[in-house]
This record gives structure tokens, sequence and C-alpha cells, in this order.
């Protein structure tokens, strides 16, 4: 799995992680946002458009960096889910908490 990260305005960044998001994968994604998260950016987009493949571990991961975000007073949002993450989502019920949003750049617009 390859992450792409970048910054957008307002402190926000974007880890964009490319394939699949699976048990073998999930602990470099953690271990990634909390890498940020330690270097004091509290404001956090995953951009999900690249991952075709996501399972629990995947989840796991990000509900892991929605937790360190948010005690380091931030937050961690997802973007442009694809089908089968949305579909991982809903099944959970976790697209409550993991509010997928249309695109990184909207992502924190109602912050």
């Amino acid at each position: 799995m390859e992450f792409h990260t970048r910054s957008l305005d307002g402190g926000v960044i974007v880890i964009a992680p490319a394939g699949r998001l699976n048990m073998v994968t999930a602990g470099t994604l953690r271990d990634e946002i909390a890498r940020h998260v330690e270097g004091g950016s509290t404001r956090i987009v995953v951009d999900l458009a690249g991952v075709d493949f996501m399972d629990s571990s995947g989840l796991g991961s990000l509900i892991s960096g929605l937790k360190s975000t948010r005690q380091a007073g931030g937050d961690l949002r997802i973007a442009a889910a694809t089908e089968q993450v949305m579909l991982v989502l809903t099944l959970t019920n976790m697209d409550r908490v993991l509010v997928p949003h249309p695109s990184v750049e909207t992502a924190f617009d109602d912050a």
C-alpha cells in the first residue's frame, strides 16, 4: 500500500492510501495518522478514492485515527470513499461516526 500525503489550507493534512486497506496494511495507516498527530497536525482527511478494498482491520485503523485526532483536540474525516468502502461503512453503521464527504476539499467545510 502506498500513501501520498499533502497539506491543504487551514493546517489540514490529507493522507491518500492506495490499494487494499486490510490486516496487512492497516497498521501502516494507523502509524501514518499517529505520526502526523504526534507532529501537531490534528485535522486529517483520509482520501479513500484509491482504496479498492477495505476490511475490518482497515476500518479499525480509521477508528483509531479518529480517536487519536479527537483526543488531541482535532478530527479525522474521510472523503471520496469507493463503493466497496461505503459498503463496509454502511454494513457496520460506521458511516454515522465516520461521515463520508464527497471530496477532500470539502471535508472540513463545516469546521
